[in-house]
């Protein structure tokens, strides 16, 4: 593999992380500073993910009609113009929220197509820990985007001003060394399924990607009214949430060197399981603090695991036309699992004071159950 040109990807997918991390809190902040309605701030900050699951029905149709690299240029010239529009004036709701929208497609068709580029051009024997560190720097650049935001805070210009700057160099990074065609194979070609036919293709695949979507939005959103309800501090609860994500950051990679070493089907299984039974212990664990900060990291560890190694089993099944066309479906799910999420916790905390473990235990549960099925119809597809 060239080492560069994955170091441009890994320093682009970054960029978005920071973008995704960055922005999510700011204009959420702002809006409530200024005043905006609770339903207002839901509507806004749902756009970004409408905007992922709208890319998925586009990048197939831009992708034949425009190059990769002509694509993944516009996606960050978009994104770059779409976080300086944060800076506007805080009553244009109609240009934040076109902005918004807008930064969730080009976050989306970017982050599809480079997954379908890695994916692509990484050797077969090291797949799992080539992905599994390109979906770390992701979610690592993630967690700088709240950071920023109280050291320089909410209201200061600069951290949209210095998201913009990242995306520009991006920008600037794949101009000088992206080549027009990534892949060998023809973007022109045909696929045997569609975005949404994916779903039936490979079940447990999309089922896992659901669930680690499902399990992001609603950790960042809801994890520290959980904890806080429970009698922590809000800068502990918080705190809890860094720490989740920092078990799925430094795990990826370890994970993806296992993957490649042993059954990846087992092992995506493995995680599953652990996330499902580390979930529904969450309401005893919540009372024992010496058990609850290592059990949030692995928890971290093992629902990020089910989404790296889902991008690991994509990759190895697929290639062409046909893995932009499951990588469109992933960033579709993802986008659903991110709106799905907050509304179906949020309701369940409502009815009960451990309604988020069951959420996430009834998100885990149904990858368990379809991967458990997949491998059964899989074995006895082999023996017939």
């Amino acid at each position: 593999m060239n080492r560069w040109l994955f170091g441009v990807l890994i320093f682009a997918v970054s960029v978005i992380g920071l973008s995704m991390g960055t922005t999510l809190p700011l204009v959420a902040l702002r809006l409530h500073e200024a005043g905006a309605s609770s339903l207002e701030i839901g509507v806004i900050s749902a756009l970004p993910a409408a905007g992922m699951i709208l890319s998925a029905f586009l990048v197939n149709p831009l992708s034949r009609r425009f190059s990769g690299r002509t694509l993944y240029l516009a996606c960050f010239a978009l994104c770059a113009v779409s976080v300086a529009a944060l800076q506007l004036p805080s009553d244009s709701l109609t240009v934040l929220s076109l902005a918004r929208l807008i930064l969730g497609v080009a976050m989306g068709v970017a982050v599809i197509l480079g997954e379908s580029w890695v994916n692509e051009l990484c050797d077969e024997r090291k797949r799992g820990q080539v992905v599994a560190l390109y979906a770390a720097c992701f979610t690592g650049f993630q967690l700088l985007g709240p950071a920023l935001i109280g050291l320089l805070g909410a209201a200061s210009p600069w951290p949209a001003l210095l998201v913009s700057a990242a995306n520009l160099l991006a920008l600037a990074a794949i101009w000088q060394s992206l080549p027009e065609q990534l892949s060998e194979h023809d973007a022109h070609s045909s696929t045997g399924f569609s975005v949404i036919g994916f779903i039936r293709v490979a079940p447990a695949l999309c089922t896992g990607v659901l669930f680690f979507a499902f399990f992001d939005s609603v950790v960042l959103s809801l994890f520290p009214v959980y904890a806080s309800g429970h009698g922590y501090a809000v800068g502990i609860a918080a705190f809890m949430v860094t720490i989740i994500l920092l078990g799925d950051m430094l795990f990826q990679v370890p994970l993806g060197w296992l993957s490649d070493r042993w059954v990846r089907t087992r092992l995506h299984l493995c995680c599953g399981l652990l996330a499902l039974g580390i979930g529904g212990a969450l309401p005893w664990l919540i009372q024992m603090p010496l058990l609850l900060w290592p059990a949030l990291v692995v928890l971290g560890a093992v629902a990020g695991g089910v989404y790296t190694l889902a991008l690991v089993l994509i990759g190895e099944r697929f290639s062409g036309q046909e893995l932009v066309t499951a990588n469109a479906s992933v960033g579709l799910l993802w986008g659903v699992g991110s709106l799905v999420g907050p509304l179906s916790s949020g309701l369940l905390m409502d009815l009960g004071p451990n309604g988020l473990p069951l959420a996430l235990s009834l998100a885990a549960a149904l990858f368990v159950t379809t991967a458990v099925v997949s491998g059964l119809r899989t074995r006895n597809t082999c023996v017939a």
